[in-house]
């Protein structure tokens, strides 16, 4: 039986054929942080949160988290409390079963995403 999540909101990817497992998880802890960014900078609340993937080599894949004004053809948009995420067709693959948290611990702060489906292929460190 699948897990529930009830301490995340839901991307649901529009892909036939996938669980409640594939969907795109951000945590409390980042939606609140996504909050704050946009209040003490001044961000408009119609600004795309742009999250992406591009390749890392063989240590996998690059998560990218941003802000966008732009809304290219290939992208797909999806609305998570108040704030609008949008993610290309490519990324939304490799970005399925991830969850999008934000940390602050002893050595840092900062957007974390949490694939468990990765696996370190080498041990080059890239």
């Amino acid at each position: 039986m699948e897990e529930i999540r009830t301490d995340c909101e839901r991307i649901i990817p529009d892909i036939e054929g996938i669980d409640t497992s594939d969907h795109i998880f951000v945590s409390e802890r980042a939606i609140e942080a996504i909050s704050q960014i946009k209040a003490e900078n001044s961000i408009p609340d119609d600004m795309f949160v742009r999250i992406a993937t591009k390749s890392g080599g063989c240590s996998g894949m690059n998560y990218i988290i941003g802000f966008d004004t732009l809304q290219n053809d290939n992208d797909i948009t999806y609305k998570v409390r108040n704030h609008i995420f949008i993610v290309d067709k490519k990324s939304i693959f490799y970005l399925m079963g991830v969850t999008l948290d934000y940390i602050e611990d002893e050595r840092g702060k900062g957007f974390v995403f949490d694939n468990p489906y990765h696996e370190k292929t080498c041990g080059c460190s890239h």
